[in-house]
């Protein structure tokens, strides 16, 4: 099942550090399958509040996105955001090509019932 990792990154202060991380990070993701579905781009608030920019990369599987994210090519370049951008970052398993919910909804149900 395919992976994500997603970042929502506050106070982000322009830093030539931030310029260099920008430019070397695909190359540190793509040998494990990643890629950008998600970069910076606007976004509504529907609820709630969301302050910052997304970025967001899909890879094949969590075992590729834990691999990059864990890799010496990542780790060496992390710094040069962390120290100027303050977010929080996520790993997340997607769900299948034709998901269907009924099974979490039948679980809820019969939870429900235990009660």
């Amino acid at each position: 099942m395919p992976a994500y990792i997603i970042a929502n990154l506050q106070d982000a202060a322009p830093h030539p550090e931030i310029a260099d991380y920008i430019e070397q990070l695909p190359g540190t993701f793509r040998p494990y399958g990643g890629r950008y579905l998600v970069h910076v781009t606007s976004h509504e608030v529907l609820e709630g509040s969301w302050a910052g920019s997304v970025v967001m990369i899909g890879f094949p599987g969590v075992a590729e996105a834990r691999a990059w994210w864990d890799s010496p090519a990542y780790r060496g370049i992390a710094p040069l955001r962390s120290r100027h951008i303050k977010g929080d970052i996520i790993l997340i398993e997607g769900v299948p090509e034709g998901y269907d919910p009924s099974g979490a909804v039948q679980a809820l149900r019969e939870a429900l019932r235990a009660e």
